[in-house]
């Protein structure tokens, strides 16, 4: 099975200046995504996406691939992940005719992954691969999502009027609502085939359930300190 691990790194971040090679206890920021990619007992391709020069040569420094840059038109605050991936995985094709069986992403903002959930994730999703399109790392939520709200136009609108048989969830006891869950962005796994579909996860999603101790995404310097302390 081949495996293509994108790193997905533009540059630009708003919340904390050149996040991803700020240099988090003794290396950038990307770097440690590359290692926990390169230290899995899986042989994986591993590519950076950016759209900067800078990180470019600081990813191949620490033993990545990347073989282009990252168009700035999909490199902005409201590109999408599917952009990023579909672009590599065409490009792939068609400067070096890698097809990858499947693609496993790893964003540069959780260094404190452990590498022996990405060698479970990718064997959970291995192993049951005709029945699934893709994986994605989940945290469980405390409250429910069945008690949300949007606001529009001064209005607070719930955001599940039903729920199969349950009429007004957000009026109902928690204790009769499903269990619901966050997507954290740890580990996200996908076949490549589901890309000609214009999605990157599919219709069936294997959930890989984690404990919320073991999520830090790095978004602000708040989420930066927990990280060195737990690294």
């Amino acid at each position: 099975m081949k495996i293509l691990c994108i790193i997905p790194a533009r540059s630009g971040s708003k919340g904390i200046k050149n996040k991803n090679i700020k240099i988090l206890k003794g290396k950038p920021l990307l770097a440690w995504s590359i290692h926990q990619a390169q230290q899995s007992k899986y042989k994986m391709k591993i590519i950076v996406s950016t759209d900067s020069e800078q990180y470019a040569n600081i990813a191949k420094e620490y033993g990545a691939e990347v073989p282009f840059l990252r168009p700035k038109e999909i490199s902005g605050d409201l590109s999408t992940d599917f952009e990023c991936i579909k672009h590599c995985v065409d490009w792939l094709n068609i400067n070096e005719k890698y097809i990858p069986d499947i693609i496993v992403q790893l964003r540069p903002t959780q260094p404190n992954r452990k590498v022996s959930d990405i060698d479970k994730a990718i064997k959970m999703f291995s192993d049951n691969i005709k029945n699934y399109d893709s994986l994605r790392s989940v945290i469980p939520i405390k409250k429910s999502c069945f008690k949300m709200y949007t606001i529009e136009n001064n209005f607070l609108k719930p955001t599940f009027n039903n729920y199969k048989n349950i009429n007004e969830p957000y009026n109902q006891c928690r204790q009769i609502l499903p269990q619901t869950y966050l997507h954290n962005g740890y580990i996200d796994i996908l076949k490549t085939s589901i890309l000609k579909d214009n999605t990157i996860s599919g219709n069936n999603i294997l959930p890989f359930v984690m404990k919320d101790i073991d999520n830090i995404d790095i978004d602000d310097l708040d989420d930066w300190e927990k990280s060195i302390k737990k690294i």
